[in-house]
């Protein structure tokens, strides 16, 4: 899904108009919380959809904790690739 060429647009925003900065804040937090495994790459895009809407630098601030647990979580969660092996120093070769 991070292939996507298609940047994410909320419906909400479509229908409604940009929300305020409370309710966008609001929003960024329940993503936060209510983010799965299957669902984060969809998460994480809406939430900054809402970020980039933020009017200053406060607001911005405000959701900057709720972004980096969502960044921290994509990345955790973001599927393994086969043949990296953790092979770390002072492991041996056979």
């Amino acid at each position: 899904m991070a292939d996507d060429p298609v940047p994410f647009v909320s419906l909400r925003s479509l229908k409604q108009g940009p929300l305020d900065p409370a309710a966008a804040l609001a929003e960024i937090r329940r993503i936060y919380f209510k983010t799965t495994r299957r669902t984060i790459d969809h998460d994480f895009a809406h939430a900054v959809d809402l970020l980039k809407g933020l009017p200053d630098e406060e607001s911005r601030e405000k959701a900057s904790v709720y972004m980096e647990g969502l960044a921290q979580m994509r990345k955790e969660w973001e599927p393994k690739v086969k043949g990296q092996g953790s092979k770390g120093k002072g492991q041996r070769r056979p």
